[in-house]
């Protein structure tokens, strides 16, 4: 691969990532971010690959992140708000998804988060 070619794509790697962690609450589809980027979909596709990822993963590992967060930190908000503040329109879609990350509903990675803070006070 030419030189230029490594650097632009790690560019538009980074830009990408730049987009996914700005807007991830929002519906990002690769097609709307690349048209962000003023590239096609597959020139982003090909970016993200050139660093074992893709752009469904890192927005997934994005909301994922920050739902375990929401749910460790703020007990006020309720877990099926948790999933709607961090881009899921549905709360079963959400649970799925989070349930597949962690191998815990994330009722239960709040339960267990509030356990590990009160023995660790």
């Amino acid at each position: 691969m030419h030189p230029d070619t490594f650097s632009e794509r790690r560019r538009l790697y980074l830009l990408g990532r730049v987009l996914v962690a700005r807007y991830y609450a929002r519906p990002l589809t690769l097609p709307a971010v690349a048209h962000r980027l003023s590239i096609s979909p597959r020139q982003l596709q090909r970016a993200y690959a050139q660093f074992d990822d893709s752009f469904h993963e890192d927005l997934f590992a994005r909301r994922m992140s920050v739902a375990a967060q929401l749910l460790a930190e703020q007990r006020a908000i309720p877990v099926g708000d948790v999933g709607r503040l961090v881009g899921y329109r549905s709360s079963s879609h959400f649970a799925r998804a989070f349930r597949a990350r962690y191998k815990l509903s994330p009722a239960q990675f709040r339960e267990r988060a509030i356990r590990h803070l009160a023995r660790g006070q």
